[in-house]
């Protein structure tokens, strides 16, 4: 069984590991030679998206197909790189993940969204992320292959949380009142794209979300406790001089809902929560 990942970062590597894991074969992308020799020290088969030929022999017996990379300007970038490659194929793969985020809906001033809700994306990215979204679902329908959307809201693990961000200085408490976001640990991403894959669906779109939005204050408060560190002062949302990235993420407040995953995924979160993620990353030396 063999895994094409276009974009091995860090949700890529970690679903990577958990194939590997299974007994799988991994390939990826690699733009330079660096990049291409530490995935071969990793026992990972690199492939630079921008030759056609190498693309074609990595995708050639492929069973699964993640793509991680976000769109830019002129879309996404992997779908000049893999529709080539997987039309010239024998056999198509059994799976393609397409990994986006719960941007794609902008803001429902802290009311719930479903996978059905219109996509009032407020952000570039959030537009971008939409038109790769159908992008990848017209590709799907017309070549007869079995895509899977993710939308993913902020991405949390080991390196990656506001543990880390305490322990660098950089914790902010930013208070707007009624604010709400939701979140994923790294681990239950890679639960909910392994349970897709094993019943995989064609052009199923799911939320990969915890179960409760919360305030981003009230994360970091709790990362201090465990911690054992001073709780960061309040700082009032619009009293900051923040960035105009800050400010058009904290534009958007929503409670984004997971059930049609555990409906038909079967899938549950292992981290139903801040605190139990948090919990997880300390315990293991994160």
């Amino acid at each position: 069984m063999r895994l094409f990942v276009f974009g091995l970062g860090y949700v890529g590597a970690a679903f990577a590991r958990a194939l590997r894991a299974r007994g799988w074969e991994i390939a990826a992308t690699a733009r330079d030679e660096g990049q291409a020799e530490r995935l071969r020290a990793q026992g990972i088969t690199p492939a630079d998206p921008r030759d056609r030929e190498a693309m074609a022999a990595a995708l050639a017996g492929v069973n699964a197909v993640l793509i991680t990379a976000p769109p830019g300007p002129e879309g996404c970038p992997a779908l000049d790189a893999l529709v080539p490659a997987l039309a010239q194929a024998e056999a198509f793969p059994d799976w393609i993940g397409y990994l986006s985020t719960t941007g794609v809906y902008g803001d429902f001033e802290g009311r719930w969204v479903f996978e059905t809700s219109p996509l009032k994306a407020q952000s570039i990215e959030g537009a971008r992320r939409v038109g790769a979204e159908r992008d990848w679902r017209q590709v799907g329908a017309g070549m007869g292959l079995t895509v899977a959307v993710f939308r993913l809201p902020g991405i949390y693990g080991p390196g990656r949380s506001a543990l880390d961000r305490l322990r660098a200085g950089e914790g902010r408490r930013i208070v707007k009142p009624g604010q709400v976001f939701s979140r994923i640990h790294v681990d239950d991403i890679v639960s909910g794209l392994l349970a897709s894959l094993d019943r995989p669906r064609a052009g199923g779109v799911y939320n990969l979300v915890d179960d409760k939005p919360s305030p981003p204050q009230d994360v970091m408060e709790y990362a201090a406790r465990l911690l054992g560190v001073p709780v960061p002062p309040d700082l009032p949302f619009n009293e900051l001089g923040l960035s105009p990235a800050t400010r058009r993420f904290y534009a958007e407040n929503k409670r984004v809902s997971n059930a049609l995953a555990k409906a038909e995924l079967g899938w549950r979160p292992t981290y139903p929560t801040y605190r139990e993620g948090l919990a997880a990353v300390l315990e293991a030396g994160g």
